[in-house]
């Protein structure tokens, strides 16, 4: 990422709940921000995204299914949820975030705002 720090994880007030963190690239380019965030085991209907004042935040749930009469002998992942808090800057425009979900991965896509785009200006001979 750029000098500006336009996206960085927020201090999160001390939870009763633990969660994971999970795994996120930031990429950023003239136009703004893509996210990926790794969420294996989050089904759609689970994930929940939102954007309040300058703070975006990513939870999701996990739904790992054992067979019916079967149970887990050994587990990698203990914890039920995944819960990420962003803060982002005045240069981003919160209200066009977009996002997708495909098996596991969710991008998001955070534009600048119109004053943080580049621009190019015409120079005029007088």
């Amino acid at each position: 990422m750029s000098d500006a720090q336009t996206v960085h994880p927020s201090p999160e007030a001390p939870r009763t709940e633990a969660v994971l963190a999970p795994p996120v690239e930031v990429i950023e380019d003239a136009a703004g921000l893509t996210l990926y965030a790794d969420l294996p085991g989050v089904p759609k209907d689970k994930l929940s995204l939102h954007v309040e004042g300058d703070a975006l935040t990513i939870e999701g749930e996990l739904a790992l299914d054992v067979p019916e009469g079967m149970e887990a002998s050994h587990a990698e992942v203990n914890l039920p949820r995944y819960r990420r808090v962003f803060t982002l800057s005045k240069e981003l425009d919160a209200g066009q975030v977009s996002a997708e979900f495909l098996q596991g991965v969710l991008k998001l896509r955070i534009p600048k705002a119109e004053h943080a785009q580049p621009r190019r200006i015409e120079v005029q001979v007088a």
